[in-house]
């Protein structure tokens, strides 16, 4: 009886090392096909989630697959992060073999870029950005998130230096995150004074307002959401901005991660 338990066992191990190898592999044929298709800097990771992996493979359909990669933005020296969760993927066993992972239905896409404050500055022209979240209070609708780096959809605080009559000045400005059909509109409606609302330091800044608040508003470019989904949301989350969005029972090409 001890042999059979012990045969037992060493099968049931030798079956779960197979498992998880195919997994691995499935994993670095998926992640291949990212980097060629999507141009990226280096490998994304890829996870297939559910045990056993065989028993997906063996039907070509997997419960959920984990993307997360490294992507370019454009007029941007560094990269920002991408995430995609796929439920419900189909992908015949021999694609994944020779590496065909085009055409591939999916039940529920999510995707997800994630713009560092660093990011964000180049694209503005203000290299020592922050961002952050005001203090709650009674007008914001959101309640604020108090800096703590929970999630807000309502306004942000950005802070950078930018010229102001020739002279570099230190600014701190109100700025909403709006979502505009497939674009992303970040725009600054305001000055930032404090918690306190204490005007005082900015009273000689009130001529050249437009022109600064300009400096801080943009349009995101929302092409590096991962297989072209349409954003859904946008907030700030600590000192990044993350772009959501969602897609239902569609078909992608797995080696196209971000669209040209």
């Amino acid at each position: 009886m001890r042999k059979l338990v012990i045969a037992l066992l060493c099968l049931v191990g030798v079956a779960v090392v197979v498992d998880f190898g195919a997994a691995a592999y499935a994993e670095y044929r998926v992640s291949r096909a990212l980097r060629v298709g999507g141009d990226l800097s280096a490998d994304p990771a890829v996870i297939f989630h559910g045990f056993p992996f065989l028993t997906q493979a063996a039907r070509g359909d997997y419960d959920d697959v984990e993307i997360r990669a490294q992507g370019r933005l454009p007029d941007a020296i560094g990269e920002t992060f991408v995430e995609a969760s796929l439920q419900g993927v189909t992908i015949p066993p021999g694609s994944l073999i020779d590496g065909d992972v085009r055409a591939v239905p999916v039940q529920r896409l999510s995707g997800r870029m994630r713009i560092e404050a660093t990011e964000l500055g180049q694209l503005l022209g203000i290299p020592d950005l922050q961002i952050s979240a005001p203090p709650a209070d009674k007008s914001d609708g959101t309640g604020g998130s108090g800096g703590s780096g929970r999630t807000t959809n309502g306004a942000i605080v950005l802070t950078g230096t930018v010229p102001v009559d020739g002279v570099e000045t230190k600014i701190s400005v109100r700025a909403d995150l709006l979502i505009d059909g497939t674009q992303v509109r970040l725009v600054a409606t305001d000055y930032y004074y404090g918690p306190n609302g204490d005007r005082t330091d900015m009273t000689g800044l009130e001529v050249v307002r437009p022109a600064i608040l300009q400096q801080f508003s943009r349009i995101l470019d929302t092409r590096q959401l991962p297989f072209g989904v349409v954003p859904t949301r946008v907030a700030a989350e600590g000192s990044q901005i993350v772009i959501e969005g969602t897609g239902q029972n569609i078909t992608i090409d797995l080696d196209q991660l971000q669209k040209p």
